[in-house]
């Protein structure tokens, strides 16, 4: 979905239409950009960054409180027009989700012509945007949905995938994130033609487990299938204060303590997972989750806590105490799922 957050605001407020928005909590404090609206992003506010940093981009810059059980409605509702057309649907999040059309249900014959007509009944029947990206596996499909939003719909065919990624600045693509992209670059890695020029034990050795899925992304290979019925097996951990805590620093060193704890657990089970999630409860006990899935298995403390700290700035603490606070790690590797290869999926 684009900008679905603030997409959603501006559909159902129309004074808010056309105006630059954030949605989240208010610069008066230390409020986080949850999502910002296309208006917003072309002064250079963006999700995750401060409410009161992207004041000073945008002055003139509208602020609201997310609404997520409005956005959770939303989402099932597309997930429903999802349904129409192929059982095989892998949620990420509440705005975005892989699916598997080779075997479409109203016999269309053509993943191109299905994502078009995904978009066009969101935009009917919910008078918002999507953009959807259709190539051979999940990996391609993920950096096609993203390349031409808003409002995106980008083929990647079988003889285009080299030559795409090779062009791609490494921090596009999916699994990189801003860590990961300057210790690249720190190798001389701009963009996916440098990382070919290195081996996969090399990458192994430079980067942990992940250098693997590096290796293999660059070159176009992902052999994971759209998983609809995810395993809900997790090991996580989590703490209550004895005193609530009130500053985002603290929270975020606990974040880092309870990582570290994590990483210990989950290696004396020989555990990789995919999808992190953190949990917040408040002081009137009040509760969120947050979850990410990540395009490669991860254990180690680093590598959850890049994780933690994504889905941490997305959430508003201001004027809030925090008595509990804890993450746990999901979707594990499962080796015979691993093994499964179908070049023929169709996904977006």
């Amino acid at each position: 979905m684009d900008a679905f957050y603030a997409s959603v605001e501006q559909r159902d407020f129309p004074e808010l239409r056309g105006k630059a928005l954030a949605v989240g909590g208010s610069p008066d404090g230390r409020g986080v950009v949850a999502t910002a609206s296309y208006e917003a992003r072309r002064f250079g506010v963006r999700s995750a960054m401060s409410s009161r940093q992207a004041l000073l981009l945008c002055p003139n810059l509208l602020f609201t409180k997310p609404r997520f059980e409005v956005y959770k409605e939303v989402s099932n509702r597309i997930r429903a027009i999802f349904k129409r057309y192929t059982d095989l649907i892998e949620p990420l999040s509440l705005d975005e989700a892989y699916l598997d059309v080779t075997y479409d249900k109203m016999g269309i014959g053509s993943a191109i012509e299905i994502a078009k007509a995904i978009k066009l009944a969101i935009k009917e029947e919910l008078q918002l945007t999507a953009s959807a990206g259709v190539s051979t596996n999940k990996f391609i499909a993920k950096i096609a949905s993203d390349f031409e939003k808003p409002d995106g719909l980008t083929f990647i065919g079988p003889s285009k995938i080299i030559s795409f990624l090779e062009h791609l600045p490494i921090e596009k693509f999916f699994g990189v994130g801003k860590v990961t992209a300057q210790k690249m670059k720190g190798y001389g890695i701009h963009t996916g033609l440098d990382l070919k020029q290195f081996g996969e034990h090399e990458l192994v050795r430079k980067f942990g487990k992940s250098g693997k899925f590096f290796y293999h992304m660059v070159r176009g290979e992902d052999n994971r299938p759209v998983k609809p019925n995810r395993i809900s097996k997790s090991i996580g951990i989590e703490d209550t204060f004895e005193t609530d805590m009130r500053e985002r620093p603290e929270m975020m060193n606990e974040f880092k303590s309870l990582c570290e704890k994590l990483e210990k657990r989950l290696s004396g089970k020989s555990k990789e997972g995919r999808t992190v999630t953190i949990k917040i409860k408040f002081s009137d006990f009040t509760q969120i989750t947050r979850s990410k899935t990540s395009g490669y298995y991860i254990s180690s403390a680093d590598d959850i806590m890049e994780q933690v700290l994504d889905l941490f700035a997305k959430v508003d603490t201001e004027d809030k105490r925090v008595r509990l606070l804890g993450v746990t790690l999901s979707n594990f590797y499962d080796a015979d799922l691993e093994k499964l290869n179908n070049p023929q999926l169709r996904l977006f």
